[in-house]
């Protein structure tokens, strides 16, 4: 009655139906399928990653890199294997050949029988696991590895020990890995030993007695012993790690750590020692009474000693007298911080800042504001603001586009050194039309930026003459590029043709197939005839003509056109990880890079110059504290190609300056601080990648600079560690700090890049890197910080900071910038400025140390806020001397005449709102015009029309510099007609977008040109 019958045929169990044949072919078809897809993902990326540091020189690094994680992996993978296989194989040899049969026994029988028969398949499995798990984790410690190999002596000791800063810094976090290596296979190797012993009879839990068979207790008690062996070496090892121990009053050793967590270091080490001793002798006495006790005596002992002890001692005998029981460890620690970041030599001056100079002679405020006014290093552009400006005027197409903040460097113009203000102009593929966005025009075609825009920082030509424009003062405009840095580079200029940088595609093919074909890259953009063509000839590249590459990047990129496209041809080179900053974190694994990389034209080349950091969380005594958070402010964006092990730093140097080429991406390293023991370490490491300081081109060091989160940091350990006494440092009496950006409350003040006037006509200006201080929770100012950011000057990284007067205050950025937004008479000059479809911008409030005052400058913008082509303009400058009224002009100069009650001390040259500037010169001075309103815009575009057709005709017979030039003159023709359209009736009050430069329009070529 309750039989099933027979099954069914094709049935399982329950009723289903029982997998076919073809079922199970299928699916161990797609289980190889997708394992052959995820090895081949994972090849691709590995050689392509071989192939690129081959294409850039580094292979040496790739190799490695490799080879110390590959052997890293196998050593380790294989010791924690054999621990753990051998352990659980001699607690399978040496099970009991006889079990009681008890009713624990018995429930274990089954598992027995069923592991029993896979017992070696699992002891490998068990076995491999823990070897990848450990294998892994020790190739990550590929850092530590080569730090301690390579390791260096810094040549001083550390007042506690006596041991050189090298030990802590190279050797100690290797030695604490090892020693956390051993104790977690030991761990390892006692649990599976443990496992092994009980499901073969060896532990009995239920026994009365004789709970452990005499093998399992000898295995047991050799491997606890040396457990707790190696853990008496971690409290050793201990000792030294509270030398940069963090969470105390300071970081480092304390009074505390010294008289407490030091001595119970001392004891819990012995106790360690005897009780591994104790499990030892189990082999032999076979009781766990002594073992157990002092296992429980280890255990309790570092409850009291090593937790409890201490927090009694820190309430109630340092509490009450801290200051006294932590001086001395302040006075290490601070000058332990100091030598860590770099500030120890760093002097501060005192400066009693005038804050009334009306009450001075009218002699001594003009010479001041003349001094002031005739000084290049006022910079009136701020690099955060402009970005829109170069865009709209200087963007030449919509696929260009320069960055959201732009640089500032220095160029000798006429044997004067200027500050300029300078954007590379690059690829913007997102500005190319809907229609022409395939995959040949993103990845063939539009390939690569072109040239140099530059301004110069203080709104005066290249002869210095003030102007009045709504324009910045060009020092280098146009394609193809002209002006002061073109002129610079000699004839023919600079390779203008930007391959590599911050806003390259992920990926361009470049190459043709035969030398007669035609180029399909777009170069430069031409009228309406789309633009030249070009074909890539530089250095890097990797070949993707064959099948096998083609393969291997169409897997990396998900891009299967590189393998079907026709523009993929036997010589074709493919060009990706072209931002600079991810080109020499590639090139140098070991470095953090600063976030910025600065462009600079150099013997005709347009190269980026990017600073890279030794970085420890590990250098005895120093404070520790977040890099990202030190560096952060209202400039400061994330830095994706930072590679420091850990966010927590407590010692950095400036080790190397690299540079990368914009148009071959040539990956150079040049040491810098060539006695940083760090440095010293990588380069052994990595032999023949950095390349000596004396070997830097004297060109290039002209545009090396003092690099920003460098100054960041040093800025930020500064705001507390300026004081030199340890009673200053704890009652924290004079502590600083940066203030909020006036126009940006929730955001730090950044660091501003300028030349700081001298105050003397003799005496040339400082390229530095200024900041300032206010008191910590107020608002006047407490010091000026400069660092000299010339490298190639004698004073390069001095420190200056001048502190104020405590008795006289200055008022602090915020203060100004209330005091310049609620003036009255800067009001009524933005009023304006301020109404209907305009704003008024402020731009980056900079303050300057001229005499024995302080100055602050603040540039004034308007931009249109509807419509297309809208773009910031400099209107007023304003500025603040001491306490003194604020002072307005169009240009400083009258600012300062302003706001010192003198005469005029500097007239500015008049230009038309919109003529271009660009080569710098002095030119010819425009002739009165004549004839009526409408027959002087005729004139103009007559002849700018003239200027198109020569430029068009220059360009047909191969002469690209008449063909810029000519285009120059038509462009500046056509702005002047529409500033006299102004005038006419029904003329608008804002010119807008003019002409092409920044529409958004495009001239693309097509989707496949003809080749």
């Amino acid at each position: 009655m309750f039989d099933p019958g027979p099954r069914r045929p094709g049935r399982g169990s329950g009723g289903r139906p029982a997998p076919s044949g073809r079922s199970r072919a299928l699916l161990i078809t797609a289980i190889v399928i997708v394992a052959l897809l995820v090895l081949l993902a994972g090849f691709s990326t590995f050689w392509t990653e071989r192939l690129w540091y081959d294409s850039i020189g580094y292979s040496s690094v790739f190799s490695t890199l490799v080879w110390t994680r590959i052997g890293l992996f196998a050593l380790f993978g294989v010791l924690m294997a054999a621990i753990v296989s051998l352990n659980m194989y001699l607690a399978y040899r040496f099970r009991p050949t006889f079990r009681a049969p008890t009713g624990e026994q018995t429930s274990l029988d089954r598992y027995r029988e069923a592991v029993t028969p896979v017992r070696r398949w699992l002891l490998a499995i068990i076995g491999a696991l823990m070897g990848v798990f450990a294998g892994t984790s020790a190739s990550g410690q590929w850092r530590d590895y080569q730090l301690w190999r390579n390791a260096q002596s810094f040549g001083k000791d550390d007042p506690f020990f006596g041991k050189d800063l090298g030990f802590y810094v190279f050797e100690l976090p290797w030695l604490h890995f090892l020693v956390d290596f051993t104790m977690a296979a030991l761990v390892v190797a006692v649990m599976g030993a443990v496992v092994v012993h009980y499901l073969y009879g060896g532990i009995r839990l239920q026994a009365a007695r004789d709970k452990l068979s005499s093998p399992a207790q000898v295995q047991l008690s050799i491997l606890v012993g040396l457990l707790v062996l190696v853990k008496g070496v971690d409290y050793f090892l201990d000792r030294y790690d509270l030398l940069s121990a963090t969470g105390g009053y300071i970081d480092g050793m304390g009074y505390t750590d010294e008289n407490a967590v030091l001595p119970a270091k001392n004891i819990l080490m012995g106790i360690a020692v005897i009780c591994a001793v104790l499990f030892f002798l189990n082999v032999w006495r076979r009781t766990w009474m002594l073992p157990t006790v002092g296992l429980g005596l280890l255990v309790l002992s570092s409850i009291l000693l090593g937790m409890i002890w201490p927090a009694i001692m820190e309430r109630f005998q340092v509490l009450p007298t801290q200051a006294d029981k932590e001086a001395p460890y302040i006075e290490k620690h601070l000058a332990a911080t100091k030598d860590a970041f770099g500030i120890a030599d760093v002097e501060i001056d005192d400066f009693d800042a005038q804050t009334n100079l009306t009450d001075s002679t009218a002699e001594t405020r003009t010479a001041l504001a003349q001094t002031v006014a005739n000084s290049g290093g006022v910079r009136l552009v701020d690099p955060a603001v402009v970005p829109q400006t170069f865009q709209q005027l200087q963007q030449v197409r919509g696929y260009y586009t320069v960055p959201d903040v732009l640089d500032v460097d220095t160029y000798e113009i006429d044997g004067v050194e200027r500050d300029v203000v300078l954007g590379v102009r690059e690829l913007n593929q997102q500005g190319i039309s809907e229609s022409s966005q395939n995959w040949a025009n993103l990845h063939t075609v539009y390939t690569h930026g072109y040239g140099v825009i530059a301004a110069y920082g203080n709104q005066k030509r290249a002869d210095n003459e003030t102007i009045v424009s709504q324009d910045p003062a060009w020092a280098e405009t146009n394609l193809p590029p002209q002006g002061d840095l073109t002129n610079l580079s000699g004839e023919g200029g600079y390779e203008g043709r930007i391959y590599f940088g911050e806003n390259s595609p992920s990926y361009s093919i470049v190459g043709k197939s035969s030398e007669g074909a035609n180029d399909v890259e777009l170069d430069l953009p031409r009228g309406n005839d789309g633009g030249t063509t070009t074909t890539y000839d530089g250095a890097d590249g990797v070949p993707v003509g064959g099948l096998f590459n083609k393969l291997l990047y169409a897997v990396k990129f998900g891009e299967p056109n590189i393998v079907l496209s026709g523009r993929v041809n036997e010589n074709s080179k493919i060009l990706y990880d072209r931002e600079p900053q991810r080109r020499v974190e590639k090139a140098a694994p070991w470095l953090t890079v600063d976030n910025d990389a600065l462009p600079a034209v150099v013997d005709g080349r347009v190269v980026w110059i990017i600073d890279g950091y030794t970085t420890t969380d590990q250098f005895p005594l120093s404070n520790s504290e977040s890099f990202d958070e030190m560096t952060d402010d209202s400039l400061a964006e994330n830095n994706p190609f930072q590679t420091v092990p850990t966010d927590e730093i407590n010692y950095i140097r400036n080790a190397v300056k690299a540079t990368v080429d914009a148009y071959d991406g040539t990956v150079t390293l040049y040491a810098w601080d060539e006695e940083d023991p760090m440095l010293k370490a990588w380069m052994g490491a990595f032999p023949g990648t950095v390349e000596d300081r004396s070997e830097i081109p004297e060109a290039l060091l002209d545009h090396m600079r003092y690099p920003e989160d460098m100054f960041k940091v040093q800025r930020y350990q500064l705001a507390s560690y300026h004081v030199d006494d340890a009673n200053d440092f704890y009652e924290g009496n004079d502590r600083w700090e940066v203030p909020a950006d006036p126009n940006d409350a929730s955001s730090l003040q950044p660091a501003y890049r300028l030349s700081v006037p001298s105050g003397d006509s003799l005496v040339p200006d400082t390229f530095s890197l200024t900041s300032v201080y206010t008191p910590a929770n107020r608002q006047n100012l407490a010091a000026f910080v400069q660092v000299n950011g010339d490298a190639a000057s004698e004073g390069y990284g001095e420190f200056r900071v001048r502190r104020l007067s405590s008795t006289n205050q200055v008022s602090g950025p915020g203060q100004i910038a209330n005091q310049i937004q609620s003036d009255q008479d800067v009001t009524d000059a933005l009023l304006p400025y301020s109404r209907g479809d305009i704003s008024t911008i402020y731009g980056n409030l900079i303050t300057l140390p001229v005499g024995e005052s302080l100055l602050y400058v603040q540039p004034l913008y308007s931009i249109r806020t509807e419509g297309s082509g809208n773009y910031p303009v400099l209107r007023f400058v304003a500025v603040s001397f001491g306490d003194d009224r604020v002072g307005i002009g169009q240009t400083l100069a009258q600012a300062l005449a302003d706001v010192l009650n003198v005469g005029p001390i500097d007239e500015p040259v008049e230009t038309p709102e919109g003529e271009g500037d660009g080569d710098g010169g002095e030119g010819e001075q425009p002739t009165e015009p004549t004839g009526t309103l409408e027959e002087q815009i005729r004139d103009a575009l007559s002849a700018a029309d003239a200027a198109f057709t020569e430029a068009d005709a220059a360009l047909a017979e191969g002469d690209l510099g008449t063909y810029g030039d000519k285009v120059a003159e038509g462009q500046e023709l056509v702005e002047t007609a529409l500033e006299l359209a102004q005038g006419l009736p029904g003329g608008g009050a804002d010119t807008g977008d003019t002409g092409d430069a920044g529409d958004g329009a495009t001239d693309e070529p097509t989707a496949e040109p003809t080749e």
